[in-house]
This record gives C-alpha cells, sequence and structure tokens, in this order.
C-alpha cells in the first residue's frame, strides 16, 4: 500500500471526500476516553497488515487541545512502525492567532505549536491559517512543505451564484486579505470596516464611508468564532441601508450562542467551507486539499 488516509468518526464526511478525489483508501481511527480523560487510540492495523508508505491523517484542529495529544500519540506511534512519511491535512489550524506577547509573560502559541507539527510531521496543508505578522506558513511551521491554501475563492464562486452584483464587507482591518482576495475573483465591490475589542466578546464596530443603501451585503472572513463582530457590523449595515446582509466564512467555529447572535443581528444566510463541520457547511474543500495534496503522495 503506497498511501492511506486515516480520520476519526466525527470528520468521516470530509474526510471521504479527500479520499474519493484522490482515489486513496480510508480507514477509520478508534478513540476511547476513560473515565479519568486519558484517550485510547488504536489504528486500523492488523498484525498481517501491509503498512502504508505514507500517512495521510486528516484532523481539523478546532477544539484542539484533545487534538494535539492526538497528533502526538498517532505521530509517535506511526514512527514507531517504521512509516516513511507523515502528511497532517489539519483545514483549521489552532494556535495561530497569539503571535507576539501582547502583555508581559504570555506565552506566544504561534511558533510552539507550529513548531511542534513540524517536528511530527514531513509536511502539512491547512486552509486559511490566521497570519497577520508574518508573511508564510513556513515562518510558523518550519517545514518546506507547510502549506496555506485559502477557502476565499471558493466562497466568491457561491457568493457570485446567490447574490446580484453584492459588496463583500470584512468585519475588520485583518480581514482584508480575504476579502480582497475574493472581491476580485468576480469583481465585486469591497471594503473593510474597523473594529476596537475590548474583550473576548466585547467588540465596537465602524462602518466605511460607504453608501451601502439597497445593496446586498456579505460579511466575509476567514473564521467566526463569538460571533459578536458580525453581529455588530450586520446591525450597523442594516440600520445603514443595506438590503440584506449575509455571512460567509471559511472556519465556521461558531462558539456557545454565536449563530444566535449572528441571527439576532438580522444576518439572512450565513454559508461556510466545511474545514470545521458545521450545518453552515456549503462549500466542500476537498478539490482544493487534493489538489495540493497530489503531488506530495506522488
Amino acid at each position: 500500500m503506497a498511501s492511506l488516509l486515516l480520520h476519526f468518526a466525527d470528520e468521516a464526511q470530509p474526510a471521504s471526500r479527500l479520499a474519493e478525489s484522490l482515489g486513496l483508501p480510508l480507514a477509520e481511527i478508534s478513540r476511547h476516553r476513560f473515565p479519568d480523560e486519558e484517550l485510547r487510540l488504536t489504528l486500523p492495523f492488523a498484525a498481517d497488515t501491509r503498512l502504508p508508505d505514507t500517512l495521510v491523517l486528516y484532523r481539523s484542529l478546532d477544539r484542539p487541545n484533545d487534538k494535539l495529544v492526538e497528533l502526538l500519540l498517532l505521530a509517535r506511534h506511526a514512527r514507531q512502525l517504521g512509516i516513511g512519511k507523515l502528511i497532517l491535512v489539519a483545514p483549521y489550524l489552532a494556535y495561530m492567532r497569539q503571535d507576539i506577547a501582547f502583555n508581559p509573560g504570555e506565552i506566544v502559541s504561534q511558533t510552539i505549536v507550529g513548531g511542534f507539527l513540524g517536528e511530527l510531521f514531513d509536511a502539512v496543508i491547512t486552509v486559511d491559517p490566521h497570519l497577520h505578522r508574518i508573511e508564510r506558513l513556513q515562518q510558523a511551521i518550519p517545514l518546506d512543505q507547510a502549506i496555506a491554501l485559502s477557502g476565499a475563492p471558493r466562497l466568491a464562486d457561491l457568493v457570485a451564484d446567490k447574490r446580484s452584483n453584492p459588496m463583500l464587507m470584512g468585519p475588520d482591518v485583518e480581514s482584508l486579505q480575504w476579502v480582497e482576495s475574493a472581491a476580485q475573483a468576480h469583481g465585486f465591490d469591497y471594503a473593510v470596516c474597523t473594529k476596537v475589542r475590548s474583550g473576548d466578546t466585547q467588540v465596537a464596530i465602524q462602518l466605511p464611508d460607504l453608501d451601502v443603501r439597497g445593496r446586498a451585503v456579505v460579511l466575509m472572513d476567514d473564521v467566526a468564532s463569538s460571533g459578536r463582530t458580525i453581529a455588530g457590523a450586520a446591525e450597523q449595515l442594516l440600520a445603514a441601508g443595506a438590503a440584506s446582509v449575509d455571512v460567509a466564512v471559511t472556519h465556521a467555529l461558531f462558539a456557545g450562542d454565536a449563530l444566535d447572535v449572528i441571527k439576532a443581528a438580522g444576518v439572512g444566510e450565513v454559508w461556510s467551507t466545511d474545514c470545521i463541520a458545521h450545518p453552515s457547511n456549503a462549500i466542500a474543500m476537498a478539490p482544493l486539499l487534493a489538489d495540493s495534496l497530489q503531488p506530495l503522495l506522488d
């Protein structure tokens, strides 16, 4: 067996789509949690199984803390078995936000977690990692094959299909890279808001100086977590006369009551990629992931 794609039960659907795109055999990792919260993982290898030369692990790193331990156990065990090449497909990459110490004593998680992944794997593929003070993913994950893809063009295609002459709007300056990329793919008008954050869920939003009256506005970002930033922008856009406000995000974290907050703000549709499994998933990333993974398998 040249290559095998492994996944966990909770990500069977996106992993299956990726395996089908590449014609790869697919198998599931068994996961058991003991009463004391320790994990027992079992690979689907019988005693007489011929081991793959390359093992591809599909694991999106939302709710990351248990998953990082899973990666450690799996990668170290695979190396002990003699598997030569390990590739991680992590459509969502955790711990990338903390890229500097904002206060004395804070731990910079980006390079620590990135270094951890670089030690375990030969290649890492992700989508829209939250990078703002570095230019390349390799600066966080010290691998030549640290590959960052973007869901923005595929979300732009969806928006073009769903809305006529939309205006794309980023909820903050950090979202500009995704909004601009998506807008340029179809010639959409675009702009970004400015944001002042006073806590994890306390934000103030200021709209750009543009006339949005009668426009179908789509708020676009790489990730939606608390939902407060998007909700604040949506309320102001509707108050300014926007005909509708929808949301398109790569990573649908939507922690706690985030989706309820967004809907209560007057948002119509919420679309996301399947980088994180969520009812809002409208775009499968398997074709894009497969295009980047194929050369590594060859």
